[in-house]
């Protein structure tokens, strides 16, 4: 995307301006957004984004810039902008002499799609998209479908003045199937939404008219669900989707974001217990075409598998550059961005509670009265407790071990340290579902998943 000639140039001139380090992020990135409504397209479009970000260190202190234009007059003028910005300008050797010897990796295509966006034309998208929505009119009672194709093609290049030079491509694809069902009662509503690091494949993957009717079905369990109680009471959570809860009140708590500044309740606990036995706890960058996949991370660092909780015990977090200087933990390959507007700080990837080997249906047994979240919604998390409260969107009254009539409108309130110290069984059915987490360095694509799980107790808030 840049000339090496250009990339060191602009590197060099940050270093003898005095910065301790320098990194460039480049990017060029093309999406495509093409969303129905009720057999209509409703919009198309397509973009590319194009531009950079300069990062200079001194010390633990951090400046940071970014730019549209890469010319090199551009580039070189952002450099010395930060310079000023600490009082060096007049280090700055505009001779430029000499050059640094880049150690290049490229991606070796872990996570490639079989079939490129290009391959498939719009009539092809469409076609797939009006199929969901012909599935998810599982009733009369379905009045509105929607239907939304989402495709990323990202390049990136991350290069540093001590010789880094890393480019990755990233395609990512999701379509999201969203049915409305309305009677007499009111309206509900069932969503399902897969999508992963491939191409167009995912079609084949999921097919549309399975994750149609999966919408479909939901919002008419829920359009005949009564109010959901209110209550203390066991629980079991779904897999999949489930894991949201544990990805918002427990992973952000295990990021150097937060454990650095010593914002976080699992600050300094590393080799303590902090979950019961049966949980273990991973962030995967290399989970194969995993949705929040990537062969490096934003600062140039290979992903790595990092457990972070293992059979209750806190064994790392997740750790950034910025994060490892001022906490000594060593990187994780964990720093991460939303584009190149935003630099880089410690983000989950593909978060999840690895399988157990409780059978689900032992996961019922010997609850007299209590909750099925069989799909979980979205909620709130407060920094660094990690009290939640979250929506469950598709649920059901567990009574005497058995799963009874579905109920609407529960919400799960808690405190993650405290739900996962109760967590009494892993099953061993993990599924993970994609998501998009937002934090310090904007909206990224990151995937959550468990098994099914039973916790011993969690408030229940309902209106019956």
């Amino acid at each position: 995307m840049l000339s090496e000639t250009l990339v060191s140039d602009v590197l060099r001139r940050a270093r003898l301006g005095g910065a301790d380090f320098a990194e460039l992020y480049v990017e060029r990135w093309k999406r495509r957004n093409l969303r129905m409504l009720s057999g209509e397209v409703k919009e198309a479009t397509s973009g590319l984004e194009y531009g950079a970000g300069l990062r200079l260190f001194y010390g633990t202190e951090v400046v940071y810039a970014y730019t549209n234009d890469l010319s090199p007059e551009s580039l070189l003028e952002v450099t010395e902008t930060l310079v000023k910005l600490k009082g060096q300008a007049g280090q700055v050797d505009s001779r430029g002499e000499g050059g640094l010897d880049f150690r290049k990796q490229a991606a070796r295509g872990l996570h490639a799609p079989e079939v490129p966006l290009s391959a498939r034309d719009r009539r092809y998208r469409v076609e797939r998209l009006l199929e969901a929505e012909a599935a998810a009119r599982v009733a009369p009672e379905v009045k509105q479908v929607q239907t939304q194709l989402l495709e990323w093609d990202q390049e990136v290049l991350v290069a540093t003045s001590e010789g880094k030079w890393v480019e990755d491509r990233r395609v990512r694809t999701r379509y999201v199937v969203t049915a409305i069902a309305q009677n007499e009662t009111g309206m509900q509503t069932g969503t399902f939404g897969p999508g992963l690091s491939v191409g167009l494949e995912l079609f084949d993957r999921y097919p549309p008219s399975e994750i149609g009717r999966k919408a479909g079905e939901q919002a008419m369990t829920n359009l005949r669900a009564k109010p959901a109680p209110a209550g203390t009471m066991p629980v079991v959570i779904g897999n999949a989707f489930g894991g949201v809860i544990f990805h918002e009140a427990l992973g952000h708590l295990l990021e150097t974001t937060s454990v650095a500044k010593k914002a976080s309740v699992l600050s300094d606990k590393l080799g303590e217990k902090v979950a019961s036995d049966c949980v273990t706890y991973i962030d995967d960058g290399t989970t194969p075409h995993g949705w929040g996949s990537s062969e490096f991370d934003d600062e140039g660092m290979e992903t790595a598998r990092t457990v972070l909780i293992e059979n209750g015990v806190l064994k790392s977090y997740m750790v950034d550059k910025m994060g490892a200087m001022k906490t000594g933990y060593a990187p994780t390959g964990s720093g991460r961005r939303q584009d190149y507007t935003y630099a880089p700080t410690s983000r989950m990837r593909n978060t999840f509670i690895a399988p157990g080997d409780t059978p689900i249906e032992k996961l019922f047994e010997g609850i007299e009265y209590g909750l099925y979240a069989k799909d979980m919604g979205g909620g709130q998390v407060k920094p660094g407790s990690g009290e939640y409260n979250f929506g469950v969107k598709e649920a059901y009254i567990i009574r005497n071990g058995r799963i009874e009539e579905p109920v609407r409108g529960a919400m799960l309130v808690g405190k993650g340290p405290d739900s996962i110290a109760k967590i009494v069984a892993v099953s061993s059915d993990l599924e993970t579902s994609p998501g998009m987490c937002g934090s310090l360095s904007g909206s990224i694509p990151t995937e959550v998943g468990q098994p099914h799980l039973l916790i011993s107790e969690i408030v229940v808030g309902g209106q019956a």
